[in-house]
């Protein structure tokens, strides 16, 4: 029996701002346990929660780039359940009324652009964090994330692949940080998600039973969890079993999925209004002054790319996949007479493998966008080879200057003057004649062997194309 697979996702998006959700406590990635928490956080008696107006703005810039409608009036909820890192015994969220309503997104998938359906996107706070090593069997509570805002991004089941829900993720990860409204950073938890999976006969309309798969931080991981879900559940089916509706947690040790608590165990959250909280009301002016801060989006900058510099498909993702490369790209392209084409392969190629071995944001890279365009300015007009830039470039990377200081210090420009290459060719042939009988016997291969002993002869700054040209005119005269 054919399988169709159906999937939808919630995204947690720790937002970007100093101060949590309801408390002026602040916001600081490994800073020491419980040092972060303030009496409202831990809900000491007699405090009251106040509304953190930039998490509302960062909401609703989310909910415009996705096209998405804006409730002027949400209200908050109190989701009870009871659990040491929830120092409140509930959790602020939204329920019936959340700030972002239906929206969606678009995807690239091998047979054309998909919809994805946004559900809604509401904003809660984040519980502390439980820690299981180093205390001798005992569990410890570090409450400096409790009351982080988090603005929780529900798909509609649109995905019916584990490659269709990596891309939508990847889709939503650039958005967010594009925005600037969060990091995105999965290691820390920044952006975490669950995935819901269900499976179902192909051409079947109603929905199997689902499994949710929770809190996975990798891009490779949604992938691989999803995936085994998926052949644990048709194995299931077809070995006659059923799919219980449960959560499930994923190991990637062991590359499984195994159950945490089944829907009976399942809390009842018992959602009602938060009465310290008033429903959040939004003007049209305050809606209006955050579209007014709307960056390009993704995917216009990516088809502007196309367009105006004449890129690839696969090219304009990549660049436009970060901010900051898009923003490094189009600086380089502004001073550079070169191709863009030409900047965007170093980008992709030589800068992204520097950043991937130290492992750092382009932001942070020693070689400048200025200083990019000018090592490629160097290669148009014909000063450096390729091969030759590479190494200028390696200079610029440890700090050495510019590209036209590394090439007046190394004595590195290139030989143009056909004079001088040709009567280093003239010395190369004058010793292999019996290359050159090889060649004429139509023997191609020679051809390089021969070029290569030329660039040999100049150190590699022979210009390539004059040492063909001439080369081959010596041979075939």
């Amino acid at each position: 029996m054919a399988w169709e697979t159906v999937i939808g996702l919630e995204v947690h998006v720790q937002l970007l701002t100093r101060s949590k959700i309801f408390s002026g406590a602040p916001i600081r990635y490994g800073g020491e346990p419980n040092t972060q928490a303030c009496a409202v956080d831990i809900a000491l008696p007699g405090v009251l929660p106040v509304m953190n107006v930039e998490a509302a703005r960062m909401a609703v810039k989310f909910g415009l780039a996705v096209d998405a409608n804006i409730n002027r009036r949400s209200i908050f909820a109190r989701k009870n359940y009871f659990y040491p890192d929830l120092p409140k015994g509930y959790q602020i969220s939204q329920f019936e009324l959340p700030i972002v309503g239906a929206g969606h997104l678009m995807i690239d998938t091998p047979s054309g652009e998909k919809h994805i359906g946004i559900t809604r996107a509401h904003l809660e706070e984040d519980a502390g964090k439980s820690l299981h090593e180093d205390f001798h069997g005992m569990t410890g509570i570090d409450l400096n994330r409790a009351g982080t805002p988090l603005l929780e991004i529900v798909s509609e089941p649109d995905m019916r692949s584990a490659q269709e829900a990596v891309a939508y993720l990847k889709r939503l990860h650039t958005l967010v940080r594009y925005l600037g409204i969060s990091d995105g950073n999965m290691q820390e938890g920044s952006f975490r998600c669950d995935a819901n999976v269900s499976v179902r006969p192909a051409g079947q309309q109603e929905y199997g039973t689902r499994a949710e798969l929770k809190n996975i931080n990798s891009f490779r991981f949604v992938e691989r969890a999803i995936e085994f879900e998926v052949e644990r559940q048709v194995e299931r089916i077809e070995d006659g079993g059923e799919v219980v509706q449960e959560t499930r947690l994923y190991d990637p040790n062991k590359h499984e999925t195994r159950s945490m608590r089944s829907k009976e165990e399942a809390h009842d959250y018992r959602y009602f209004p938060d009465p310290d909280l008033p429903p959040m009301v939004l003007s049209e002016e305050f809606v209006e002054q955050v579209r007014a801060t709307l960056p390009e989006l993704p995917q216009a900058r990516q088809q502007r790319f196309e367009s105006d510099y004449d890129l690839g498909h696969d090219d304009a993702a990549q660049l436009t996949a970060d901010r900051d490369t898009a923003d490094y790209f189009e600086a380089a392209v502004k001073t550079s007479a070169g191709e863009a084409k030409t900047t965007a392969n170093w980008i992709i190629g030589e800068l992204s493998g520097y950043l991937n071995e130290e492992n750092r944001e382009i932001a942070d890279a020693p070689v400048s966008a200025d200083m990019l365009a000018g090592l490629i300015d160097r290669i148009h007009d014909n000063t450096i080879s390729g091969k030759i830039a590479k190494e200028v470039f390696k200079a610029m990377w440890q700090g050495e200057g510019d590209a036209d200081a590394i090439i007046e210090a190394r004595g590195l420009k290139q030989i143009s003057d056909s004079g001088a290459i040709e009567s280093i060719i003239d010395e190369i042939l004058a010793g292999s004649a019996a290359q050159i009988e090889q060649y004429r016997s139509g023997q191609q291969k020679v051809f390089g062997y021969l070029v290569g002993q030329v660039m040999k002869a100049t150190k590699g700054k022979a210009n390539p194309q004059q040492v063909n040209e001439i080369l081959r005119k010596k041979l075939d005269g």
